[in-house]
């Protein structure tokens, strides 16, 4: 770990603890995301995660910082992101309040004046940069890949060292690094370089067995009977040409809304109904009213 200043007992000691304290928060992980966050967490490497949409990408990063017990700090990219939206930026209305005030009371050093207009009592923290003067904390940035170019030129630089300049301050450098994950939706391909300096995970769809236990674990409430048939469904639902196959998040909005109705079994006619709960764009609940949704909720598993 050369210089890196080593994690305290507060962290897991190995996969099978991450797996065990993302259990305990709700989020169930396989043996390869559980080792790929141990390695973050003792490489104090950024996680990547990449998979489409619904996924659980968003969720890890909630489930680490509960099971940690850190604070869940979330850049959210979009499309023209700059650096002072994220890192940091300077509070201009107190600024002048200040200078008004100094010229109130007629103080006259300029020099003076001006280094007190950058001091931190005036400085903006932008997710970045709380994250670094944060201990402990885990940074989600989400949807790295609507970010430009230039943005992913600067959070290569950041992540590489974990410090900031702020040039009327100087260099702010964390102490001890946040637990980093980024996520990717492929929107667009997201350049190698920031790739090589995480660690990779592909988020697949879950088979039938552990998507029941994620439904299970975040509705224990709801019967089995209920949650293995809607999952068997939309199971079946992502082998159909969709334009969005439904993630678990929305499997579990589907099981959510049909126990907020009441129901402790799913038909055919009910599940033409509240379609609308897993299945977001209309090409995909017309082309699921086409199946015969009878046989799909009779057949165990979604085979």
């Amino acid at each position: 770990m050369g210089a890196h200043t080593p994690r305290t007992s507060a962290f897991p000691a190995g996969p099978e603890e991450v797996r065990t304290r993302l259990a305990e928060t709700g989020y169930l992980v396989d043996e390869g995301l559980a080792i790929a966050c141990h390695l973050a967490l003792t490489l104090h490497r950024p996680l990547f995660c990449e998979g489409d949409a619904g996924v659980g990408k968003t969720a890890l990063a909630g489930a680490l910082a509960r099971a940690l017990d850190a604070e869940l700090i979330r850049l959210q990219c979009y499309e023209g992101i700059d650096v002072s939206q994220a890192l940091y930026d300077w509070d201009f209305p107190r600024q002048l309040l200040h200078l008004r005030a100094a010229e109130a009371v007629g103080a006259t050093d300029a020099e003076r004046l001006e280094n007190e207009l950058y001091d931190e009592r005036f400085l903006v923290a932008r997710p970045l940069l709380r994250a670094i003067r944060t201990h402990p904390a885990v940074l989600l940035i989400d949807e790295v890949d609507r970010a430009d170019d230039e943005f992913e030129a600067f959070l290569l630089e950041l992540l590489s060292d974990y410090a900031v300049t702020v040039p009327e301050l100087g260099t702010l450098r964390a102490q001890t690094p946040p637990v980093v994950v980024l996520t990717s939706n492929r929107t667009r391909e997201v350049h190698d370089a920031l790739k090589r300096r995480c660690l990779y995970h592909w988020f697949d769809h879950p088979g039938f067995r552990r998507e029941l236990a994620i439904v299970r674990s975040r509705l224990p409430q709801v019967t089995e009977h209920l949650a293995a048939q809607v999952t068997a469904a939309v199971q079946t639902l992502r082998r159909e040409d969709l334009l969005k196959p439904p993630g678990v998040a929305e499997t579990i909005d589907w099981v959510e809304a049909l126990d907020a109705l009441g129901a402790d079994e799913l038909d055919a006619e009910l599940a033409v109904t509240t379609l609308g709960s897993v299945l977001k764009h209309r090409e995909d609940i017309d082309r699921a009213r086409t199946l015969d949704l009878t046989a799909v909720l009779a057949a165990p598993g979604g085979a």
